[in-house]
């Protein structure tokens, strides 16, 4: 008997953090400090144990699918707009994991909030964030999907500039309005030309309709030039993506965005927000199989972002920005699975990265915290001893995050670069080539970066008793208040290390159990063939299931695999960044200077982030500045000084003529008759003779 999935419950894991968010926000002074955070965390927990609920259901009691409209939005001739959702294995993985970091992250803030003023305010946003992410990932149409995109748009606004009396966290939220506002003007685009050549905004109904509307159609937006109007409803959804998934050249808004609170930058910046636009290729799977040009255009920029974000993380001393563009990197390894087709591999590396970037920034907040809100890693240096839970965690996590055999962040990403080598193997042309290079040497550079904030934070000399004694009249903390560096560093207190604890665990152990069901239709064991753990949710045709495809040469379970690891390329270019920054960082910590200083040229482009800020900053954003001026210098000069006051001066030029014509005296108008009399026998008897 086929089990149904209940609609109050859906509507409880949605409405639940809702409420909390309303109450917090609203009532904030009536509720107080802890009646705020008990609210949202109820809120949470109650979403979070029911996703599970619910993803047990789909997975374990082999429910159907939910996709049913809750509530018409209108009906305008033959459209018409729903509330809905719809609630697969993909949906209820998405479900699961922003609810249950989201949940760690809200018990992690009564730690790190604690002396905030806007302590109520900002429970208040992040269990805002939480039913819009909810919103987003339970659509079952466009519309829907784009008022939870917007939404969370919206509170990462507001959480990025939190502290609003900060000017750099005010220009940070600023930045990643407008940036996200071009990728959702793109977005916007693919929405309509999906209604224009659908007449729904039904997922259902496009996907079951894509290749009787799509196959073959073409569009001219110029004339004389037709377009495949997949392709371009394709690029135009991914450009969406790229702006919220930080993929370049829409990905300048991220790093700055490390100007918020360090909870935020675990939930929106880390495990939800930016893995929007990852999980929305991956819905809209059947759209983009219609177009292998559109998927040539993600794999490309996927693969930019991979490599090229990760070198910029070798040269930041500031220990979220490390971990920032360790997110931005990761995102393009995402893109890069979509971009070959490997949608489920995408998917799975979304949800084992939640885990462990999320584990990555709630330990640099809890080095934050124990440094007295000093960010600088060159201030760091032999916190082993004085936070061990927060060193053991921090090496859990990077452990996972560079990919060694047998963690979580092992079976995802070594599943990616398989994928980009098998369709670069596979008849694939320059841009496979190029995104297979990419995700590999990407593999060396985050194993450097990885183990050299790791090493300047808790290993080698105590550097913050030196910076201390010069800092302590002019430090600032991230809350923009003054702080004194005289005290020790210190462990956190529970609610931030229980957090660490418990991701860590899924940062170790989820890969290993979940990556048979989830990619290869197996048990963990690596036996037993199931069907495929998306199917309904991401549809290949056989030949393009990359995943699948691998699974035939690659998997016989994950120790087997975890094995072959250790022989892969990438393991070993991973090892050598690791064995470079054991080097550099620990033995012969006189070197980096050195190389920077022999490498002045690379590192100037990096720490520039290759000119991407200028470009956006001084070019696009200064030439809008510009165009303003000259507009307003001819608004100024021509239409108000040539137009407007000109006419005025020249009828007052006629109104002067006419006083003086209009004089009184009866000799002036006699006068005037007789010289017109004469002008009109003069004219008269021209045209007689």
């Amino acid at each position: 008997m086929e089990h149904a999935i209940s609609r109050p419950i859906l509507l409880a894991i949605v409405l639940a953090p809702l409420l909390g968010a309303i109450i917090a926000g609203l009532f904030g002074r009536k509720v107080g400090r802890t009646g705020a955070h008990l609210v949202t965390i109820l809120g949470v927990a109650i979403s979070c144990v029911l996703s599970g609920h619910v993803l047990w259901q789909l997975v374990g009691q082999h429910a159907i699918p939910f996709n049913e409209n809750l509530y018409t939005f209108f009906e305008v001739g033959g459209y018409s707009a729903h509330v809905g959702f719809m609630v697969d294995k993909l949906t209820a993985m998405m479900m699961v994991v922003v609810t249950f970091v989201s949940l760690l992250v809200h018990v992690y803030t009564i730690g790190y909030m604690h002396e905030d003023p806007g302590y109520q305010r900002f429970f208040s946003y992040i269990s805002l964030f939480t039913f819009s992410m909810l919103m987003l990932v339970m659509s079952n149409n466009f519309l829907q999907l784009f008022f939870g995109w917007e939404a969370v748009g919206l509170v990462s606004y507001l959480l990025i500039g939190f502290w609003f009396k900060k000017p750099t966290a005010v220009f940070a939220n600023m930045k990643a309005f407008l940036v996200n506002r071009v990728g959702d003007f793109g977005f916007l685009l693919g929405i309509a030309a999906v209604l224009l050549m659908f007449g729904s905004l039904d997922y259902g109904t496009v996907f079951a309709n894509a290749p009787d509307v799509l196959n073959g159609a073409t569009i001219a937006i110029l004339d004389g030039h037709e377009w495949s109007v997949a392709t371009l409803i394709c690029i135009c959804l991914f450009i969406g993506a790229m702006g919220k998934s930080a993929q370049v050249p829409l990905h300048v808004w991220l790093p700055d965005s490390m100007e918020g609170p360090t909870p935020i930058s675990a939930l929106i910046h880390a495990a939800t927000m930016v893995t929007a636009g990852i999980f929305m290729v991956a819905r809209m799977s059947p759209l983009f199989e219609m177009s292998q040009t559109a998927l040539a255009f993600v794999l490309f920029i996927g693969a930019t972002t991979a490599f090229f974000t990760g070198l910029i993380g070798i040269v930041q001393n500031d220990i979220k920005r490390v971990v920032a563009y360790s997110t931005l990197s990761q995102l393009g390894y995402m893109t890069v699975a979509l971009g070959v087709s490997a949608y489920s591999a995408a998917v799975f590396h979304l949800m084992t990265h939640a885990f462990f970037k999320a584990l990555l920034f709630l330990a640099a907040g809890s080095v934050i915290i124990g440094m007295h809100h000093e960010q600088d890693m060159r201030k760091m240096g032999g916190l082993r001893k004085y936070m061990p839970i927060t060193y053991w965690t921090s090496l859990i996590g990077t452990l996972a995050l560079v990919g060694t055999p047998f963690f979580s962040g092992f079976y995802s990403k070594d599943t990616i670069i398989e994928a980009a080598h098998h369709a670069a193997a596979h008849g694939g042309g320059w841009v496979q080539q190029y995104a297979y290079w990419a995700v590999l040497l990407g593999a060396f550079v985050t194993a450097f970066y990885s183990f050299r904030l790791l090493y300047m934070t808790f290993h080698g000399k105590e550097r913050f008793r030196d910076a201390h004694a010069h800092d302590d009249h002019h430090a600032h903390d991230d809350h923009g208040h003054g702080h004194h560096g005289a005290h020790e560093p210190h462990e956190s207190p529970w609610v931030v290390t229980l957090p660490l604890v418990l991701l860590a665990i899924p940062s170790i152990l989820i890969g290993f159990f979940t990556v048979g069901p989830m990619l290869f239709g197996t048990d963990w064991t690596g036996h037993h063939e199931k069907l495929p753990f998306f199917l309904g949710a991401i549809d290949l045709a056989a030949g393009r299931d990359t995943v699948a495809l691998l699974g035939k040469e690659l998997w016989h379970g994950p120790v087997a695999f975890a094995l072959h690891g250790f022989k892969a390329p990438a393991f070993w270019l991973a090892f050598a960044g690791f064995a470079l920054a054991t080097f550099l960082y620990l033995f012969r910590t006189d070197l980096p200077g050195k190389a920077r200083h022999a490498l002045a040229w690379p590192v100037r482009v990096l720490e520039n982030k290759y000119g991407f800020d200028n470009l956006w900053i001084d070019g696009f954003a200064g030439g809008g500045v510009l165009i303003g001026r000259v507009s307003r210098l001819f608004d100024s000069r021509v239409i108000d000084g040539v137009i407007v006051n000109g006419s005025a001066r020249v009828v007052d030029l006629v109104a002067q003529l006419s006083r003086r014509v209009q004089s009184g005296y009866l000799y002036h108008y006699a006068f005037a008759m007789i010289v017109g009399l004469i002008v009109l026998l003069a004219v008269l008897i021209r045209h007689l003779t």
